[in-house]
C-alpha cells in the first residue's frame, strides 16, 4: 500500500522491531509461568463442566484442591492425567470426586509421565477437532449465506437477561447489524470464576457464561439464516477468566473476542504478571478457533487526552500485534482498536481523527481494525450525538475500518432503546453507502494538516515502543506511560494465581493449537 500519508517506512519497521523485542522479552517470561486461570482453562478443555453442591465451578474446585496440595507448578493436565491413570475415570467423573472429597488429587500415587501424557492425548484431540470443526461451520455459512460489507456493523446488547439479549440481537440482526456484542455485567473482570448456566439478573450487562454463548449463538444462527447474513458473536475475553472465557468461546463458536494484552492491567487494576501469561493461552485459543481479536486502545482515550495521547494508541497497537503473532494469531484476525475520542470543541479535530485511522490502516494493511465511537464528549443532547456519530461514520468508511461499533445518540443518558439501535445503523449504512469509495478518490495534501499530524504521531511512538525496549515494559507500566495508569509489578488482583513451571509441567493445547498445528 502506498502511503497517502507519506509515512517513513524505516520508522515504522523501527517501531515495529522495538515491540517485537518487547513482546520477546515478555514472552521468556510467560514461557516461565503458569496461573490458576491458565489451569482452570485446560480443565474445561478437557471436558470439566458444572458446579458442586454450593455452585463452586468444577473447575475451581480442582485447581484449588491442586494448590492446597502445593502442585500447582506441575499444572492441571499433569494432576488430570495422573488421576484417570490411577482411578482409571474420567476426567469429569474425577471432578465430581474431588468435589465430594473422595479424591485429593496431589494425593494419589505418581505414575510415569508417558503414562500421565497418554491419558490425557486423546481427550485434548478430541476437544481441538471440535473448536477446529466449528471454525469450518463458520467458513461454510460464510461461503453459503454470506456477510455484510465492511466495515462490519457492530452493536451491543446488554439487558442482564440472555433470553432478553436474544430478541434485542435479533431485532438488531434484522436492521442490519452484522455482529452482536453481549456486553458482559458489570465486574466481571474481576470475578476468579465463570458462573454456570443460563443467567437473567445482571447490572449493566449479561454474564458471560457457556450456556449464555450457547443460547446466543443458536439465536444468531436462525436470524442469519432468516436475513441472508451470517451474524457473528460478540464477547469479553478479558479479565481474571481470560483464557476459560476464551475456550467457552472456541467452544461454541463465538466470532469475535475483546482480547487485550494490556487492559486489564490498566483498567481493571489486575495485576501484570497474571494479565501477559493469562492473554498469551487466550489468544492462542482465539487464534486457533479462527476467532477476530478486538483490542482495547480505544479506552486509553478515556482517561487520556485523545489529541496528546494519540501516540500511546499506535505504540499499543503495535505490541498487540507482536503479542498477538507470539500466540499464532494472524494479521487476519487482529481487531486493533481505536477510537473518535477528540473533543468536538477541537479546532481541526476530524481532520486528526481522520489522520488516527488512516495511519491505522497503513500501518496494519491486512487487520481488521476496531474503531470505537464518541463516548467521552456524548452529552445528552441527543442531535449533536448523532452528528458526532455521523462525523464518526464518515471516518470509518474513508479510511476502510473493520469492525465499526455504533454510537448511540442516547449513548450518555441510558442503555440503547431498540429505536436508538435502529437510528445508529441507518445513520451509518447511509453513509456508507453514499460515501463507498471516497477513500479511493482524495488524496491529502503534502505536508498538510493531516500528513504532518500523522508523521508526529509515528515519530513519537517509536520513540516511545524504543524507550520501553530499554526500560522493559513492566517497569513502563509501572511509570504510567499508558492512559497516564500506574500499576505495580506485585500489585492489583490475582497475583497470588501465578506461579513458575515445574520440569514436568505440561500444556497439552498448546502444542495442538499453535503454529504448524492449524
Amino acid at each position: 500500500m502506498q502511503s497517502k500519508l507519506n509515512l517513513d517506512p524505516q520508522i515504522i519497521d523501527s517501531a515495529r522491531n522495538a515491540a517485537a523485542n518487547i513482546a520477546e522479552n515478555v514472552q521468556s517470561f510467560i514461557d516461565k509461568h503458569t496461573t490458576v486461570t491458565v489451569e482452570r482453562t485446560i480443565l474445561r478443555l478437557l471436558g470439566v463442566d458444572g458446579v458442586d453442591e454450593v455452585d463452586v465451578p468444577l473447575p475451581n474446585v480442582i485447581v484449588d484442591n491442586i494448590v492446597e496440595g502445593g502442585g500447582l507448578n506441575r499444572g492441571a493436565a499433569f494432576w488430570m492425567g495422573n488421576a484417570m491413570v490411577q482411578t482409571g475415570l474420567a476426567p469429569q467423573e474425577i471432578a465430581f470426586k474431588v468435589s465430594l472429597g473422595e479424591i485429593d488429587i496431589t494425593k494419589l500415587p505418581i505414575a510415569s509421565n508417558d503414562k500421565i501424557v497418554a491419558a490425557i492425548e486423546p481427550i485434548a484431540i478430541k476437544t481441538v477437532e471440535r473448536i477446529a470443526n466449528n471454525r469450518k461451520d463458520r467458513e461454510n455459512f460464510l461461503k453459503t449465506i454470506g456477510e455484510g460489507k465492511k466495515p462490519y456493523l457492530y452493536v451491543i446488547v446488554a439487558t442482564g437477561n440472555i433470553y432478553e439479549d436474544v430478541i434485542q440481537a435479533q431485532a438488531a440482526a434484522r436492521q442490519g447489524a452484522d455482529i452482536i456484542a453481549v456486553i458482559r455485567t458489570t465486574a466481571q473482570s474481576l470475578l476468579d470464576y465463570v458462573p454456570f448456566g443460563p443467567t437473567t439478573e445482571g447490572f449493566g450487562g449479561t454474564f458471560a457464561t457457556q450456556e449464555n454463548f450457547r443460547i446466543m449463538r443458536r439465536a444468531l444462527d436462525e436470524v442469519g439464516q432468516e436475513v441472508g447474513r451470517y451474524i457473528r458473536l460478540c464477547n469479553y475475553c478479558s479479565g481474571l477468566c481470560m483464557p476459560e472465557i476464551a475456550a467457552m468461546g472456541a467452544m461454541e463458536r463465538l466470532d469475535v473476542m475483546l482480547n487485550d494484552a494490556i487492559y486489564g492491567i490498566l483498567f481493571r487494576d489486575i495485576n501484570m504478571q497474571r494479565t501477559f501469561v493469562d492473554q498469551y493461552f487466550s489468544r492462542i485459543i482465539n487464534g486457533f478457533a479462527g476467532i477476530i481479536i478486538n483490542t482495547g486502545e480505544d479506552n486509553y482515550l478515556t482517561t487520556a487526552d485523545a489529541f496528546e495521547e494519540a501516540h500511546t494508541v499506535l505504540a499499543s497497537q503495535f505490541l498487540n500485534e507482536q503479542f498477538a503473532l507470539k500466540a499464532g494469531i494472524p494479521e487476519e484476525q487482529m481487531g486493533l482498536g481505536h477510537a473518535f475520542e477528540m473533543d468536538p470543541k477541537l479546532e481541526n479535530g476530524f481532520l486528526y481523527e481522520l489522520s488516527q485511522a488512516q495511519m491505522a490502516r497503513e500501518i496494519f494493511p491486512n487487520a481488521p481494525l476496531k474503531y470505537m465511537p464518541p463516548t467521552k464528549f456524548m452529552t445528552g443532547n441527543i442531535f449533536r450525538g448523532h452528528l458526532q456519530d455521523a462525523l464518526f461514520n464518515m471516518i470509518s468508511i474513508w479510511t476502510n475500518q473493520g469492525l465499526q461499533l455504533l454510537g448511540m445518540p442516547t449513548e450518555a443518558i441510558h442503555t440503547p432503546h431498540l429505536h436508538d439501535r435502529y437510528l445508529s445503523i441507518e445513520n451509518a449504512k447511509y453513509i456508507f453507502n453514499n460515501a463507498r469509495d471516497i477513500g479511493e478518490e482524495v488524496e491529502y495534501k503534502k505536508d498538510g494538516i493531516i500528513q504532518k499530524r500523522a508523521q508526529k504521531i509515528l515519530a513519537e511512538a517509536e520513540s516511545l515502543l524504543k524507550d520501553i525496549e530499554v526500560e522493559g515494559i513492566f517497569n513502563t507500566i509501572e511509570q504510567g506511560k499508558f492512559g497516564g495508569v500506574k500499576r505495580a509489578f506485585t500489585g492489583g488482583k490475582g497475583l497470588a494465581g501465578v506461579t513458575e513451571k515445574d520440569s514436568k509441567y505440561f500444556n497439552p493445547f498448546i502444542k495442538l493449537m499453535l503454529g504448524g498445528a492449524r
